[in-house]
């Protein structure tokens, strides 16, 4: 039984999307001081965390952040807004997935039951060791990324999207077969949630000291190359 901790100061829909996936066999942990929610995080230990940004003493987003400082447990953001800005900003700060308010319970529970697939069950990254290509290398057990002494931590989702780009590196990769990848499914993936967390592993692979080695070509995919001038060893 999987534990869900859902963050939502309106009690209505709290007790209806409780009552709703409790239904599917999850466990539902419902805070209700909203002053002390880390605290209440660190003690529920959720495996998934549901969370809405209007809230009372903390907004969504610096608890995105802050529970992101200390797990990688997978974080849907089901809020009101709905700008491309607010989705933006919670991807950036570590949330797996958004869901925009009004939303229909089969919509929640298709989304749940797909991150909770993906990060426990049958798609769960399972490989040991490393991944190596001209010197860039990818850590299946602390989900990290590592080129010339310097490392970057990721979310799962970029992990899954920058290994698929190197076991396939110098080939470009259909945005579909990358949404299928950590996704599971094209019909509730908004094409720029792949965007953004392709936006970020090119920032992370930056700041390792390899920009630009990522490339989208509309209509095609993405590429990851690594010039060879840059690359120490090959892997």
């Amino acid at each position: 039984m999987h534990k869900i901790m859902l963050i939502e100061d309106d009690r209505q829909l709290s007790e209806l999307v409780g009552d709703h996936l409790e239904r599917y066999g999850y466990k539902i942990h419902k805070p209700t001081d909203f002053q002390h929610i880390m605290e209440s995080f660190a003690t529920a230990q959720p495996d998934l965390v549901l969370l809405d940004i209007n809230l009372p003493y903390y907004d969504g987003y610096f608890l995105c952040r802050s529970i992101r400082q200390q797990s990688t447990v997978p974080i849907i953001i089901i809020s009101a807004r709905s700008t491309e800005m607010d989705q933006i900003m919670a991807m950036e700060l570590g949330a797996d997935d958004y869901i925009t308010k009004p939303f229909t319970f089969e919509l929640l529970h298709s989304k749940v039951k797909a991150t909770i697939r993906r990060v426990y069950g049958e798609y769960a990254v399972t490989d040991t060791g490393e991944l190596s290509i001209d010197g860039l290398k990818l850590d299946s057990q602390t989900l990290t990324v590592h080129f010339e002494g310097k490392r970057q931590e990721l979310s799962k989702n970029e992990y899954i999207l920058l290994k698929k780009l190197m076991e396939q590196h110098n080939t470009y990769i259909p945005r579909e077969t990358l949404i299928e990848a950590v996704w599971d499914s094209l019909t509730f993936v908004d094409d720029n949630t792949l965007t953004v967390n392709m936006t970020r592993i090119k920032q992370k692979l930056s700041s390792l000291g390899l920009p630009n080695v990522i490339t989208s070509k509309r209509g095609v995919g993405y590429m990851l190359s690594i010039p060879p001038r840059l690359g120490k060893t090959n892997g």
